[in-house]
């Protein structure tokens, strides 16, 4: 199950890539987190944040990993648990307005879960549309 999204915000590509980098900030613009600590590392690659999200219903927690970074380009993270698989890809571009950022995140699930996962894809489009909504949110200010 993949979800892409992008939106342009009018701020500098190194404060909206600072912002974001730190993944203790998916609190603020992606609606399903209920928590991220930051549990090892200091923000770039190796990095690990503890997750705690909503998910259709259900409570799911999953330990992030920093896989990729690139100053003010890219910043990849790869989310475990027992049942899901997580790569959130998140890319900068510096436009004329300010920043375009693009979201990829693409979920890979694991043993009887797989069965689910194409009954899930309306559940993940709305969740796809309201992380847009939220990273719009949290540039707006």
């Amino acid at each position: 199950m993949r979800i892409t999204r992008s939106v342009t915000v009018a701020r500098p590509i190194d404060e909206v890539f600072a912002y974001l980098s730190n993944f203790t900030t998916t609190t603020a613009w992606d609606p399903g987190t209920v928590r991220t600590v930051r549990i090892s590392g200091e923000g770039g690659l190796g990095t690990r944040y503890a997750n705690t999200s909503t998910f259709n219903g259900r409570e799911t927690n999953l330990v992030y990993e920093v896989i990729d970074f690139k100053l003010n380009e890219r910043v990849q993270l790869r989310g475990q648990n027992k049942t899901l698989t997580a790569i959130d890809t998140l890319t900068f571009a510096m436009t004329d307005g300010g920043t375009r950022v693009t979201y990829d995140a693409n979920f890979t699930f694991k043993g009887i879960t797989k069965i689910a996962a194409p009954f899930l894809a309306g559940a993940f489009k709305k969740l796809g549309d309201e992380a847009e909504v939220g990273l719009r949110q949290a540039f707006a200010s």
